[in-house]
C-alpha cells in the first residue's frame, strides 16, 4: 500500500493568519505567540483556521481498504481510477497475516489468527499456508477470467465484476489539514483496521513536515494513545 505526496497549500502561519483575520490582522513571519495560538485553536476545537491549509496525495490500496476510507468525505474531494475505462492488468493485495475475529464485533478484529486454534474449523494444521495459497489461486483465476472476458469483447465495466476485493485501486485525495487530521485520529488507534492504520501512519509522515505545529496540536492525543499501547 502506498500514499504519495503530490502538493500542498499553506503552512502553520496560514492557519494562525486565518484565525487572526477576525481582527483584520495578517503576519508575514511566524513567532512564539503563533505557536501558542495553534495549541489554543486545536485544544478548543476551532477547526476552521486549519481548514484553509490543504494537501493532495495519491493513495493506492486494495478495494476493501479503500471502501473503509470512503467514509471520510467532509473536507475532501476524491478522483479514483475507474475500471469502466481502464483494462490494464490489475494488481492484488496478498498477505500472510489475518486478523482474529474480536469478541466484540464492533472492534472488527483482535490480534491475529493462529493456525493451531483454527485448524479444526478450517482446512488442516497448515491453515495459514493453505489460505495464502487459496488467495493466490483466487487472484490468478479471477485475473484469467477477467482477461478472457476482455479478449472476447466484454466491456471493462462488466468484466471488472469478477475481480475480488483484494484488487488494488488508486485515487487522488485532496483535503484540508483538519480533514486529514481527523482521518489520522480515527484510523491510527488500536481498534482501527490494521491496513487503515498503515495508511494513517503514511499520511502522518507526509503531513507532519508540512504543518509541524498544527499537525502535532491536532493529532497528539491519538498518536500518544497509539504509542502507549505498543500496537504495530
Amino acid at each position: 500500500m502506498i500514499v504519495e505526496y503530490i502538493d500542498s497549500m499553506g503552512d502553520d502561519l496560514r492557519a494562525v493568519n486565518c484565525a487572526r483575520v477576525s481582527f483584520n490582522k495578517w503576519k508575514e513571519e511566524f513567532d512564539e505567540k503563533d505557536a501558542k495560538l495553534i495549541d489554543y485553536l486545536a485544544k478548543h476545537n476551532h477547526w476552521a483556521p486549519f481548514a484553509h491549509c490543504m494537501a493532495t496525495v495519491r493513495v493506492s490500496v486494495p478495494m476493501f481498504v479503500a471502501r473503509q476510507l470512503d467514509k471520510h468525505q467532509v473536507g475532501f474531494v476524491k478522483s479514483e481510477v475507474s475500471r469502466r475505462y481502464v483494462d490494464e492488468e490489475p494488481e492484488f493485495y496478498l498477505t500472510d497475516k489475518f486478523g482474529a475475529k474480536a469478541e466484540n464485533k464492533k472492534q472488527g478484529s483482535s490480534g491475529y489468527v493462529e493456525s493451531i486454534t483454527m485448524h479444526d474449523r478450517i482446512i488442516g494444521d497448515t491453515w495459514n499456508l493453505e489460505v495464502e495459497e487459496l488467495l493466490c489461486n483466487l487472484a490468478d483465476e479471477s485475473l484469467h477470467l477477467y482477461n478472457a472476458m476482455l479478449r472476447n469483447g466484454v466491456a471493462p465495466e462488466d468484466a471488472r465484476m469478477v475481480l475480488p476485493m483484494s484488487t488494488y485501486t488508486s485515487w487522488i485525495w485532496t483535503g484540508s489539514l483538519v480533514g486529514f487530521a481527523r482521518v489520522y485520529n480515527l484510523r491510527i488507534t488500536p481498534d482501527a483496521q490494521r491496513q487503515t492504520r498503515e495508511v494513517a501512519d503514511m499520511i502522518g509522515k507526509i503531513m507532519e513536515p508540512l504543518f509541524p505545529l498544527s499537525w502535532k496540536a491536532l493529532t497528539y492525543d491519538a498518536w500518544d494513545q497509539f504509542v502507549n499501547t505498543g500496537v504495530s
